[in-house]
């Protein structure tokens, strides 16, 4: 359908950073800003699907951990921006 049915979250850098390059459609929110209040914004039974720099990160296997932590579904998209760019995907810019 085309639908979206999770929430990409870009979990590093400023959002300046993310401003200038991000992959499309991804919130940023950092993973060290992931707390119970903050996810309150969705649905719990909202999946979020976090990722990060590339292999390189690990700022995705932390956002993970904070939100399996507040029991929310997650899953890590292995790697991150690199690997989006490898498989010649485009960037979205602007927040």
């Amino acid at each position: 359908s085309g639908d979206q049915d999770f929430v990409l979250l870009h979990v590093v850098g400023s959002p300046e950073v993310f401003a200038r390059k991000h992959i499309p459609g991804a919130v940023h929110l950092r993973h060290a800003d992931i707390t119970e209040r903050r996810m309150a914004a969705w649905p719990a039974d909202t999946l979020f699907v976090a990722y990060c720099a590339g292999p390189h990160c690990n700022g995705a296997d932390h956002a993970a951990l904070n939100l399996a932590r507040l029991g929310r579904p997650v899953k890590i998209m292995i790697g991150g921006m690199t690997g989006w760019a490898d498989e010649g995907f485009a960037f979205a810019s602007g927040a």
